[in-house]
Order: structure tokens, then sequence, then C-alpha cells
């Protein structure tokens, strides 16, 4: 087994000033149904090749994603999308990675990686007259490490983040198997995604509290939940350096979050669709 690390101090700089396009890309990317957990944010880029340089690319997506509260329309959104890696930093859509180490052998691969992501949850009471007398509940930055395991069968992966941004003051747990399908130019990448949010979170962004709790509208105190959601994402190279891709989720809701007054769906799915030209 060989075992390469890479922790250049630089990329530290280059995370924080990528963050804020990286949560550009997020609010179209994974925003909307952010409670699903889900970030495909792109169809999957080749992996950067050992060397120093930096891959580029740019595009333009658009989505369609449903929102669990009650009379929330369906949010739209049309963004650029960014994706940057080289050997320590990687930028898909959502999420910025810091590299911190990488163990490659006959198990497969391993990556370990520091990771900030944007979620964009959350809600204003004139979304809807049914949260009219509510709080905002905010969208977060996300911050904490991620593990994926890439074998010959499927990439498992899992990660811990807790709320960067102190607005729900909560943390989240994932794990995700996926496995892509390559037929030519074509690509199919199923997944199948868990997610567990503890009781801070469900509370913040679906509790009711009793200044908020109306006749007909209770007082709620959220408790830890688990999502469950699956996906595909269909990705078709137009050239060596352009593709376009389109990514489709469904996630159930547990019964602590639709026992909520304010969520009136038992599930809730998106799809995107765009372009993306590697440089």
């Amino acid at each position: 087994m060989s075992k390469c690390l890479s922790t250049p101090v630089r990329a530290a700089g280059s995370l924080q000033r990528l963050a804020t396009f990286s949560a550009l890309a997020a609010g179209l990317i994974g925003s909307a149904a952010a409670q699903s957990g889900d970030s495909p944010a792109a169809p999957a880029p080749a992996a950067a090749e050992s060397t120093s340089g930096t891959q580029w690319g740019l595009g333009l997506a658009g989505g369609v994603f449903q929102r669990p509260y009650e009379g929330v329309d369906n949010k739209k959104r049309a963004l650029p999308l960014l994706y940057v890696e080289n050997r320590w930093l990687r930028i898909v859509g959502p999420s910025a990675d810091f590299k911190l180490a990488n163990w490659h052998g006959g198990y497969g691969s391993v990556e370990l990686a520091a990771r900030l992501k944007y979620e964009g949850m959350g809600y204003e009471a004139s979304d809807s007259p049914a949260l009219a007398g509510m709080d905002e509940r905010k969208e977060s930055f996300w911050a904490g490490g991620a593990v994926t395991w890439t074998t010959s069968l499927a990439r498992l992966s899992a990660e811990w983040t807790g709320d960067a941004s102190s607005h729900s003051k909560g943390q989240q747990l994932q794990l995700q198997v996926d496995r892509r399908f390559g037929f030519g130019r074509l690509a199919l990448t199923p997944r199948v995604h868990a997610q567990w949010q503890d009781k801070k979170y469900v509370d913040y962004y679906y509790g009711v509290k009793a200044s908020e709790a109306l006749p007909g509208r209770e007082q709620f105190t959220g408790k830890a939940a688990t999502t469950l959601s699956v996906g595909l994402r269909v990705d078709y190279q137009l050239q060596p350096r352009q593709t376009i891709f389109l990514d489709v989720a469904a996630t159930s809701l547990p019964d602590e979050i639709k026992n909520s007054p304010i969520v009136d769906r038992s599930s809730v799915s998106r799809a995107s669709i765009g372009y993306l030209y590697r440089f």
C-alpha cells in the first residue's frame, strides 16, 4: 500500500477566496431541497491528475426545487457553475474541499478532506401565509470533514459538518453510496443517501417557538431526524471538454419533520440541468 499526504498552506487562502463563488453555485444545485443533504453539484469531473496543475471548468445550470413548508412555492434558479481541482483543492458546486490526505492501494483509494459548503435551507415569513409571524430561518455555511472510499464496485462517502454560521448551531452526518456506469459518451450515476440532522438543526428549520405559536399552528420542538433519498445523475460528453448533465433526486421526510405544523409534504424532489466546459 502506498501513501501520499498533501497539505499545502496556500490552499487555505484559495479556499476562503473561492467559498463565495462556491456558495452561488450551491444555491442552484443543492439549496432549496437541502434537507436531503444531496450535493451532486455537477457531472462528476475527471479526477485531478497527480501533478501540480489545476483543472478549471465553467458553465451554467438551472434547477427547480420543492420546499417542504406549507404554501411555499417551488424555487427556481439559474446561476453560473464553477469547478476547480488540483492536488490540494476541489470546488464542485456547493462544496469546497481542502484535501488533507490520500491513500492508494489494492483496496481502492481513500481521501480525507476538510469541507466547507453552503446550504440554502431556510425561509422568510413572507414566503407563505402559513409562515406569517415566524422569525426568519437563515441559510448557512457548514464546515467539517469528509472521507471518500472509491473502489471498483462503488464509491462510499461520509461527511460530518457543523453550522459555521451559528444560525441553527446544529450538526449533520451524511452517508452516501453511488456508482458511475459509462456507456461511451453517456454516463449514469445512481446514488442512495442518508442524512442525520441533530435536534438543533430540526428545531431551527422546522420548529415553532412559543412566541410564534398561533391557533392552528401549535408550538413544536424539533427532534433529531434522518432523511433518506435516492438520485440519478446523467451526463453526456458533447466534446472532449464539453459536458451537459441532468440530475434528479427525491427525499423522504421522517415523522420528526413531517409532524411540524409548518410542513405539508412527506417528501421533496428536485431537478437540475446544466452545461460545463473544462479548460
